[in-house]
């Protein structure tokens, strides 16, 4: 097919603007997790069942929630190394809690309900977070510095709590009226893990957030062009600071999940999670420059990393070819983003209009 200038078009496949490459391109973490599925249900007999897929889904729901937070910030074109800490962190603030504090003064030990330890425990998430925005929006602090300071901050004082133990028993006692706290990992709501729920949940808030309130508009505007969006009026400051607030919140969310699993909290849990959780955005389809991608796609990309783990686990595969394949995704991920948004810019370019900062969702 050849237009007045005897310039050559190709016809998409089956008619209309349907493209097989860009289809492939923008479902990629959905079509990876359906072959990873595959993959193992053939490799393992064990694999493919509802029970395994609730168990995965649980592991999952902790990388999930950190790549939540972590997609908020990378629209606006940050980044936040802090997550695995503050994780750390809030675990040993629950688990300090539900041992008991000491009110010297009053000569008693108080212990708080498990509502009031998951509230505190979210504040103290969110004060972090809240530090790590106010550093970058108001001080100008690089994202890249400031929230590896507050992983080595955040750490620090979670060992120094603790004095490099853990946490153990966290079940609580009924005479205390402290007990309820391992609920949140172990029971199970129709059947589904809690923790699944709770990610379920926050992934919904978190997508109404992003697509049906003005905020949202303002991240994906901060991420696309920070000065032009300034300029209109955006209020770029408040974003920032509110987008490490959450991500903050989400990450001691996390911590919760993750101590009730385990009934015990330690100051090195979370060890390199946060590099997890920017894989999980990474795989599913976001922008590290910011301005594109969705909670959706970012949890896909979550699934497809647990998947991929707990399926190698399965299969007897060492833990050293366990990273290697992860990285392995990691930067196969990367190259597509590279290969899909250098794609559109060109496309852009060439009909003559700027690209659109805000993403188009996965399949």
């Amino acid at each position: 097919m050849t237009d007045s200038e005897g310039k050559e078009h190709k016809t998409p496949m089956f008619g209309g603007d349907f493209d097989i490459v860009r289809l492939l391109l923008e479902g990629r973490a959905f079509f990876a997790l359906i072959a990873i599925i595959i993959v193992f249900s053939a490799l393992s007999p064990f694999y493919f069942s509802l029970n395994n897929f609730l168990i995965m889904s649980s592991h999952v729901a902790i990388f999930g929630l950190l790549a939540i937070g972590m997609l908020l910030v990378i629209l606006t074109g940050g980044i936040d190394l802090s997550v695995g800490s503050i994780l750390a962190l809030a675990g040993v603030c629950a688990g300090a809690m539900m041992q008991g504090l000491t009110a010297e003064a009053a000569g008693v030990i108080l212990y708080p309900p498990v509502w009031v330890v998951v509230l505190l425990t979210c504040l103290v998430g969110a004060a972090i977070g809240a530090l790590n925005g106010v550093l970058i929006a108001i001080f100008r602090v690089p994202a890249f510095v400031a929230t590896l300071g507050t992983l080595y901050v955040a750490r620090g004082i979670a060992l120094l709590m603790t004095n490099g133990l853990t946490y153990n028993n966290l079940s609580g006692d009924p005479a205390l009226g402290n007990t309820g706290f391992d609920w949140l990992g172990f029971n199970r709501l129709f059947g589904v893990p809690i923790g699944v729920i709770v990610l379920a949940v926050v992934a919904i808030l978190a997508a109404l957030l992003l697509t049906r309130t003005p905020f949202g508009r303002w991240v994906y505007a901060t991420g696309g062009n920070a000065r032009a969006a300034d300029l209109s009026g955006v209020p770029v400051k408040f974003t920032t600071v509110m987008v490490y607030t959450l991500s903050g919140i989400c990450a001691a969310i996390a911590g919760l999940v993750l101590s009730s699993q385990l009934t015990s909290a330690g100051p090195t849990a979370g060890t390199t999670y946060e590099l997890t959780a920017i894989a999980a955005v990474v795989v599913g389809g976001a922008a590290l420059s910011g301005g594109r991608g969705t909670i959706g796609g970012t949890l896909l990309g979550a699934f497809v990393i647990g998947f991929l783990a707990d399926g190698l686990v399965i299969i007897g595969v060492s833990t050293y070819w366990q990273t290697v394949f992860t990285g392995a995704v990691i930067v196969a991920a990367v190259l597509l983003n590279s290969v899909q948004y250098s794609g559109r810019r060109r496309r852009s370019a060439g009909s003559g209009t700027p690209p659109s900062p805000k993403p188009s969702k996965p399949s």
